[in-house]
């Protein structure tokens, strides 16, 4: 289809029911076209190797196959297979008497602000949602269709077939989503993981848990509506949608910690283990979980080549491209950390919450961020300012907080990032009592950041709705004053240089900590 072509498609008298407006999206392998009530999704003519729609008879097989697959988890939302006729005037049109160009699937339009991926980035998900979804997943692939020919997608080759072409797929992307050390890290491990794996593997084709699975569930693809939806399953390969039914569990886990919320991914595992009698997944989890973040990097990076989609979502496909491949790699390096407590340390400004952030989403850890735990205690929205909790006594109770809640995680043998301020040796050496008493090991993350950029982010940050701290250049100096520099006694030193992105910036820490070359 040519641009012309797409626009006919947001006319809406274009179209068999009445509708007030039309909207157009894509992804790298679909269009869709949303009516007031309705979704048309049309198939690009592209092929990738593991998929191709080049041929209009190909792309009718592939609808028809849609309708069929998705109609097991939503009967209900896919309602049939519909003709695109030529208009006559190089448009398109449902409908008519010229000759059929092209097909789409007919669908009922979902509520948007019920999008699982809309409610996790509102905060609004709970346990109670991720238990339901765990229920519908297990009882799904209860019933999923399984034979030996679909077993043999389960075996040790085919699965290492599978991670060969995602590695070769994803060649032209190093440098530009993922480094060429990553792509050789990831691929190094998945391989030799999947060797010493082998008996595991076979465990799981003999355990009968090789199904004609979802192959695509994620948060995009589900809508809690009043009930759960899960739509958009692989219609397209069979031996990306015939896979472990832990491939699937893994899927999900893995978007939600993408979404930030690890402990929702811990929860949805632990519900479907509990509802199918499966614990036998948890043996080959971390490499689906490995393998799905690589997949999503790979399918954003894929965007960067169509040329029907703008500069500007390219851009945001490249940085969604780029966290999905950190967490990869971030599956493999948090195996390597041992239990440890860290701390960031640096006054306002140097960029503390933004370093602790992306540190412990990589390593898979808690971050407790001191910003937030104080309006907590005093019962302040998080981004609301000039409330009255930064004197001595609210300090006190902060570090108070901060020290039972890391104690708490290191109890349960876990390692925790702790993001504070840290200026005062006598916080720290509150926190490094913990650290020994845990018998883990103390890392301070020491941020330096000249005074004129801190300025410049401070002033940038006055004028955001969004940040938690209530920092001013006016706190920034009352704090360099006071500050007491660390010293190499009270546990390891990472000095960080809070000049260079985010992601910079932990790539220092994770060599600090021995995670990196």
């Amino acid at each position: 289809m040519d641009r012309y072509q797409l626009e006919t498609l947001l006319q809406p008298e274009r179209y068999p029911e009445p509708t007030n407006a039309v909207s157009h999206l894509q992804t790298h392998i679909s269009h869709l076209f949303l009516t007031d009530q309705f979704v048309y999704k049309l198939k690009k003519p592209v092929d990738f190797g593991f998929l191709d729609f080049t041929t209009l008879e190909r792309r009718r097989h592939f609808c028809h196959e849609e309708l069929r697959l998705n109609r097991r988890l939503s009967p209900d939302i896919y309602l049939e297979v519909v003709a695109l006729h030529d208009d006559g005037n190089g448009g398109l049109c449902f409908g008519g008497e010229g000759q059929v160009v092209e097909y789409a699937v007919k669908m009922r339009r979902l509520p948007e602000e019920r999008m699982l991926a809309r409610l996790l980035d509102a905060g609004q998900v709970t346990a109670t949602d991720v238990e339901a979804i765990a229920r519908t997943v297990a009882a799904f692939h209860d019933a999923a269709a399984t034979d030996q020919r679909i077993a043999s997608f389960g075996s040790l080759a085919a699965i290492r077939a599978n991670w060969l072409e995602n590695l070769r797929q994803t060649v032209p992307y190093c440098g530009v989503t993922l480094s060429h050390t990553d792509h050789q890290l990831i691929g190094d491990w998945a391989l030799s993981t999947l060797d010493g794996a082998a008996a595991c593997f076979e465990e799981r084709v003999a355990g009968g848990f090789i199904r004609e699975c979802d192959g695509d569930l994620h948060s995009e693809n589900i809508c809690l509506d009043g009930q759960v939806h899960i739509f958009d399953c692989i219609e397209f390969n069979e031996q990306f949608r015939c896979s472990d039914t832990a491939a699937d569990v893994a899927f999900l886990a893995m978007d939600l910690e993408n979404h930030g919320r690890r402990d929702l991914a811990e929860w949805f595992v632990a519900a479907y283990c509990q509802e199918s009698g499966d614990t036998g997944l948890l043996a080959v989890l971390s490499l689906y979980l490995v393998n799905r973040a690589f997949i999503r990097g790979k399918v954003e990076s894929f965007r960067l080549d169509d040329p029907l989609i703008p500069p500007a979502e390219k851009q945001a496909a490249a940085s969604r491209a780029s966290r999905f491949f950190r967490l990869a790699r971030g599956y493999l390096l948090r195996r390597r950390l041992p239990q440890s407590l860290l701390l960031t340390c640096g006054p306002t400004g140097c960029g503390k919450s933004s370093f602790a952030a992306e540190l412990a989403f990589q390593l898979g850890i808690s971050h407790l961020q001191a910003d937030r735990e104080r309006k907590q205690l005093a019962g302040v929205r998080p981004t609301e300012r000039g409330a009255d909790i930064y004197t001595a006594d609210w300090n006190r109770a902060t570090y108070e907080r901060l020290a039972a809640m890391a104690a708490a995680e290191l109890d349960a043998g876990r390692s925790v990032l702790v993001d504070a301020t840290f200026r005062s040796a006598a916080d720290r050496a509150r926190f490094g009592l913990l650290a020994a008493e845990a018998g883990v090991p103390l890392t301070i993350c020491v941020l330096s950041c000249p005074a004129g950029l801190v300025r410049q982010r401070l002033s940038d940050r006055q004028q955001a709705d969004d940040s938690v701290s209530d920092g001013t250049w006016r706190v920034y100096q009352q704090q360099v004053a006071r500050f007491e520099q660390p010293a190499d006694t009270e546990g390891q030193l990472l000095t960080i240089d809070a000049t260079k992105p985010v992601t910079v910036m932990v790539e220092q820490a994770l060599t600090g900590l021995a995670l990196l070359p």
